[in-house]
C-alpha cells in the first residue's frame, strides 16, 4: 500500500501488483483505475490491435514516441524506443 491514499486510485491493490512488476507510475493508474470501472476481465481483453514494436520502423516509433509526449526519443536506438514506449 503507498504510505498516503492516493483518492484518484480506485483499485489500490491492483496498482501495486502492476508496480511490482514494473509498470510506470501512470500506467499502473490508468490499469488498475479501467479495470475498477470496467471490470478486470473486460481491462484484459482490451487492446492488442497494434501488433509488436518490434516490427515497427525506427521512424514509425519515433512518431509514436512524439503522438504520446515522449522527450529524448530523437537519438535513442530502436530497442532504447521500444523500452520508452513500453514503459509510458
Amino acid at each position: 500500500m503507498p504510505a498516503k491514499k492516493s483518492p484518484s486510485l480506485k483499485d489500490p491493490e491492483l496498482y501495486e501488483e502492476l508496480r511490482e512488476d514494473g509498470a510506470s507510475k501512470q500506467k499502473a493508474a490508468r490499469i488498475s483505475n479501467a479495470a475498477a470501472s470496467k471490470g478486470r476481465s473486460a481491462v484484459g481483453r482490451k487492446g492488442g490491435k497494434a501488433g509488436d514494436y518490434e516490427d515497427w520502423t525506427v521512424p514509425q516509433l519515433k512518431a509514436k514516441a512524439k503522438e504520446i509526449g515522449l522527450t529524448g526519443y530523437s537519438a535513442k536506438k530502436k530497442s532504447e524506443l521500444i523500452s520508452a514506449l513500453r514503459n509510458s
